[in-house]
């Protein structure tokens, strides 16, 4: 069959074969001839009813005619349409950040993400650049904040959030020295929820400034550390997970990066911190590791642990638990939560894991929960 570029043509082609006219055509179809020649002409287009009615008539599929007049319009659209790059910028955007979930949180100020005006000087405000196709979850966006994994869209805007509310902290110059000294204070606390409330004090007395930011759907975000400048370390926390273990776990894992002068050259944020990544595997990098280490270290260390489990494997009773939780000198949630990552038993002793954002909440600067951080204009 030749290459016939519309429906028009090949409609024309078979008219020809069989020594028909339009008009002919016309009454066969039982269309006037007007609609007949728009046909024919590509001035209208054809439908799924007539490109059936045409296979009945010529015995060529109603597919062809269809499939002609589908590539002879998007001729058409391209011919008229042009190329518009915001429509690039726009698709990625709106269609990969959570703005929805930003305009609620009051990071962006608009009625909803339909009022585009406002989304996109919001944007613009929120990621400190001058036209949308800088901010920096674009691909080609000149300004990158360097992170130690692949930040999706959701992450770097809630990296974003951090570092707006702690580049507003006043806090002190940062001592390793005093960090160092406020690791066995730190400790102490864990023997209760209601210790986390004196968290953020003592890292401020250390010069670290340190936020809370209530993560964002499907971001998966843990913690962060980077700093402002040598003197100036950040430790932000999403608290996604309302336990006391994992609370004190992420928490002596971001003090770990600042520790050991981490996030300095990128950020390290910390997504998913659980399962493999929370341990020591060969997946895990050399700073991941070293934090995961001290962070498992800090509260029950491993060796202790790992020889409570032997003796009381593979039965431990509650008694078992509330004994080495009292030896250890921690709420025997720290003790479940370990016991249940080692045991994979995730079932036991469920009771003890004590929710702790209530504690730490009332005394840090936070944002999320229903409370909005100011955003500095």
């Amino acid at each position: 069959m030749p290459d016939y570029k519309t429906p028009g043509q090949l409609i024309e082609a078979l008219l020809e074969q069989k020594g028909w006219t339009q008009r002919a055509l016309g009454v066969v179809l039982d269309k006037a001839d007007t609609t007949i020649n728009r046909l024919i002409s590509g001035k209208a287009s054809l439908d799924a009813e007539t490109a059936l009615m045409l296979e009945e008539v010529f015995s060529v599929p109603a597919e062809e005619f269809l499939r002609l007049q589908k590539g002879y319009d998007l001729a058409q659209a391209r011919i008229v349409m042009r190329p518009d790059p915001a429509r690039a910028v726009r698709a990625t955007l709106y269609g990969d950040l959570p703005l929805a979930d930003m305009i609620k949180r009051g990071w962006i100020s608009a009625e909803n993400i339909r009022d585009t005006e406002n989304v996109d000087k919001g944007l613009m405000r929120f990621f400190g650049v001058n036209r949308p196709e800088d901010i920096e979850v674009l691909p080609h966006a000149a300004k990158k904040t360097a992170v130690n994994t692949d930040a999706t869209p959701a992450q770097i805007a809630w990296l974003y959030r951090v570092k707006q509310m702690a580049t507003g902290i006043l806090a002190k110059p940062y001592s390793k020295q005093a960090l160092l000294a406020a690791l066995p204070k730190l400790k102490a606390l864990a023997v209760s929820p209601e210790g986390a409330a004196q968290v953020p004090r003592i890292l401020a007395e250390c010069g670290i400034r340190f936020v809370v930011v209530e993560t964002l759907p499907a971001a998966k975000i843990d913690g962060v550390c980077f700093w402002l400048n040598p003197n100036a370390p950040v430790i932000g926390l999403t608290l996604r997970f309302d336990r006391i273990d994992n609370f004190w776990f992420v928490l002596r894992h971001e003090i770990e990066h600042v520790l050991q002068g981490h996030g300095m050259s990128s950020v390290v944020l910390d997504a998913g911190l659980e399962g493999e990544r929370a341990g020591t595997g060969p997946d895990v990098n050399d700073e991941e590791r070293q934090a995961n280490l001290a962070a498992q270290d800090f509260l029950v260390p491993v060796h202790q642990m790992d020889a409570f489990i032997a003796r009381k494997a593979p039965f431990f009773s509650e008694r078992d638990l509330l004994g080495f939780a009292k030896i250890m000198r921690v709420h025997p949630g720290i003790v479940a939560g370990q016991l249940q990552r080692q045991t994979n038993r995730y079932d036991r002793f469920r009771e003890h894991l004590a929710k702790i954002r209530a504690n730490i909440l009332p005394n840090v600067f936070k944002d999320g929960w229903g409370d909005v951080a100011p955003i500095e204009q």
